[in-house]
């Protein structure tokens, strides 16, 4: 696999790096963070190329001139809002487009959630303000999410007559069939309290300065854990959720998906640090 030496070059989206860790920052604060067609495809790009300089799909934690693969990947959104959903432009041509037109943008929809969601980094949300419709959806995709106490959530396509369809696979993947559906229906704002009770975040904090605690206490604790284990993590989920044989046939496939984690280079490291009681080689060194 190749490796690709620069990220493309954006203009909506900003993307840094600091060692392990991708960070990506929507920058149209003026417009509350809303998708447009621009930043949709540039936030789809950065993912495809933070995805492809990941540890757990190298199987490595250096490339060869000796920089870190990327193991965590945060999304901010620059100002007030995370994400107000998608751009009124964009709103307003989808009604004037053809069913082939609003079919292909859809389709640049469902590869930026999926490339969210299926990335083999673990992705974290450092979420204020609003997130609502495709906002919302960014958020489901996320493996964890800080958000401010004045945080609210919708999935608000209901008012406008249609649904949270390309992102409801996601959406319902986080929250559950009753949860989603009633979601759907009400499409009203979630406040930070019960966006925690039904797991649309993970943590709350009071304002937008503390939320880089938040996000350097999980990342933190996510760089002890092996980066192929995160990865394959996914894969494992993806598993169960779609499973459609006999138990016995499960129990198997777990049984020969836990060979292959035993048999792989991390598994090897991690017994070995194990029993020779010392950290093994992702962990760093300021943990030990």
């Amino acid at each position: 696999m190749k490796t690709m030496d620069a990220p493309p070059a954006t203009t909506m989206v900003s993307l840094t790096i600091e060692g392990a860790q991708a960070n990506l920052t929507l920058t149209r604060p003026d417009k509350f963070n809303a998708m447009n067609v621009d930043m949709i495809q540039e936030l789809t790009m950065l993912l495809e190329w933070t995805a492809e300089r990941s540890a757990g799909r190298r199987d490595a934690l250096h490339d060869p001139n000796g920089q870190p693969y990327l193991r965590t990947l945060v999304l901010r959104g620059e100002g007030k809002h995370f994400c107000a959903g998608a751009d009124i432009n964009m709103m307003r041509d989808a009604g004037a487009n053809t069913p082939e037109e609003n079919r292909a943008d859809s389709e640049r929809l469902d590869r930026l959630f999926n490339g969210l969601w299926s990335h083999p980094c673990f992705t974290v949300g450092a979420v204020q303000g609003v997130a609502l419709g495709g906002g919302a959806g960014l958020v489901s995709c996320l493996d964890y999410v800080a958000a401010t106490a004045n945080v609210r959530l919708a999935l608000s396509e209901g008012k406008l007559g249609i649904l949270p369809a390309v992102i409801g696979p996601y959406v319902y993947r986080r929250l559950g069939s009753a949860t989603f559906r009633r979601l759907a229906m009400q499409a009203s704002r979630v406040e930070s309290e019960e966006a925690l009770r039904i797991g649309f975040i993970e943590a709350i904090v009071e304002s937008k300065d503390d939320l880089e605690g938040a996000v350097d206490a999980i990342v933190a604790e996510v760089m002890t854990t092996g980066p192929s284990a995160v990865s394959l993590s996914k894969e494992l989920a993806v598993g169960f959720d779609r499973w459609t044989g006999s138990d016995e046939a499960l129990r198997n496939w777990t049984l020969d998906f836990t060979s292959r984690m035993r048999g792989s280079k991390e598994g090897q490291e991690g017994l070995s640090s194990f029993l020779e009681k010392r950290a093994p080689n992702w962990k760093p060194e300021s943990d030990e």
